[in-house]
């Protein structure tokens, strides 16, 4: 499978990442913890339905230390014991936040509750900011139907 085009090596292309892959640096510079920023990029990815996306944070969550388990178990987190309260808030914000045109009201006051019992309001902007910027790379690559399973982790810096 190839790419519909060169995305990553067009010029025009490079300048839009620029901004985005900024963006997301400074979401991952914040206190919302790095596992729950790789779980929320999963789940959207794996939503979304982009294989590149989902192939390369598996990967480096993987990389940081999380359990095959736990990866494997992120698309069925709901019936799965082995993720904190913390992280279910985190995972239903992202299922809402990435499926909003499914909901009528978008995220829910419930989904949204929980998540204000477990983060502060700097880390609500980085989760809300981290879905936002995972389902703008989401749509990039799916629309461009880039291939996935070449991903090393750590290959993007």
């Amino acid at each position: 499978m190839e790419s519909r085009l060169n995305y990553f090596g067009h010029p025009l292309a490079g300048k839009v990442l620029k901004h985005i892959n900024t963006a997301g640096k400074v979401v991952s510079e914040t206190t919302l913890p790095l596992t729950v920023q790789e779980l929320v990029k999963i789940r959207a990815s794996q939503i979304n339905g982009c294989g590149f996306c989902t192939d390369m944070h598996t990967k480096d969550a993987a990389a940081a230390g999380e359990t095959e388990q736990r990866l494997h178990l992120v698309a069925a987190w709901r019936e799965a014991t082995v993720f904190t309260d913390a992280e279910r808030a985190a995972l239903e914000l992202a299922e809402q936040g990435t499926r909003i045109a499914d909901a009528a009201g978008g995220v829910t006051d419930e989904a949204w509750a929980d998540a204000v019992r477990h983060y502060d309001e700097d880390q609500l902007v980085a989760l809300i900011s981290l879905i936002a910027i995972i389902n703008a790379y989401n749509r990039i690559n799916v629309i461009n139907q880039q291939p996935a399973g070449s991903y090393q982790p750590g290959q993007f810096g």
